[in-house]
């Protein structure tokens, strides 16, 4: 809250964006097991994982960006020393993602087989649809993680996210490499092991709060008020997000039209190449806290 702010700036922006790119390569990882311990069906294994980026990117972007509606707004109530404020704050966001989870996950999962119908090949739909609904079903822990991080943020605290995403990611490949490779499961097996690993990275956040941003059980509730600021700034920087995303699905489509082995070809890429945009988001991110 104090002194110059060239120095800040990085600090804050740094681990965010190493935490940005670990869950990237973490992603790469579930890409490179599937790609080499799925035999035969590699091609039409990652090209399903693949297919699914964008939608999920959808689902995901906009309560990320709904996420930064609680940032905000619990920073201005810490700037404020507003102690009522962030309380109420901390406790509302955690309901509405886990709330916001449940329903996109039910919604999801009503959708789920028109959303894997753009110009998929016959080979892939299967792998694709199964991914997904997995995926789906994990939707409450994995935005309950989502807003933990943000709300941690939001005090300036980036280095537990940081802590939190290498375990549960350490944790992604093994599970990766168990159930794909031992247990010779397919898609399934990533799924499972991504949704497995977000839920020990909500964990490791419910046991780390400090006093600040202490969350208490019986108090988890929404505070109309906090909500309302929360989908003031959230709702617009979501929809913001989503719209990349749909742009995403349109291109993906496209894709799809051109074969499984393109297929593959651009989910492998595509965990490369958003590297560079997590990088230059980490120093948004520090700005908007």
């Amino acid at each position: 809250l104090h002194g110059t702010l060239w120095d800040k700036i990085p600090r804050f922006a740094v681990p965010v964006a190493a935490t940005a790119i670990l869950s990237q390569l973490f992603n790469a990882a579930d890409i490179a097991v599937i790609g080499n311990f799925t035999g035969e069906l590699r091609t039409v294994a990652v090209a399903a994982v693949g297919t699914n980026s964008s939608i999920i990117s959808l689902i995901v972007n906009l309560f990320i960006g709904i996420a930064l509606g609680a940032n905000v707004t619990i920073a201005h109530a810490i700037g404020e020393k507003n102690d009522t404020m962030v309380h109420h704050a901390v406790h509302t966001s955690i309901v509405v993602a886990v709330l916001g989870g449940l329903i996109a996950a039910v919604i999801g999962e009503l959708f789920a087989v028109p959303l894997n119908q753009l110009n998929v090949p016959d080979d892939v739909f299967p792998l694709a649809l199964l991914y997904l609904r997995i995926y789906l079903a994990g939707l409450p822990v994995i935005l309950l993680y989502n807003f933990e991080a943000a709300v941690f943020r939001s005090v300036g605290e980036t280095k537990i996210p940081l802590i939190a995403l290498t375990a549960s990611g350490v944790l992604n490949v093994i599970l990766n490499l168990f159930f794909v490779a031992v247990l010779h499961m397919s898609v399934d097996g990533v799924a499972i092991a991504t949704v497995l690993s977000n839920a020990v990275s909500a964990a490791i956040f419910l046991l780390k709060t400090d006093k600040v941003i202490r969350l208490e059980p019986k108090k988890l509730r929404i505070d109309g008020l906090c909500l309302k600021q929360i989908l003031r700034i959230g709702v617009p920087a979501g929809v913001q997000s989503a719209m990349f995303s749909i742009a995403n699905i349109v291109i993906q489509g496209a894709i799809n039209s051109l074969g499984t082995v393109v297929m593959a070809a651009s989910s492998a890429a595509y965990n490369i190449e958003v590297i560079t945009y997590d990088i230059l988001n980490s120093f948004s991110q520090a700005c908007t806290t």
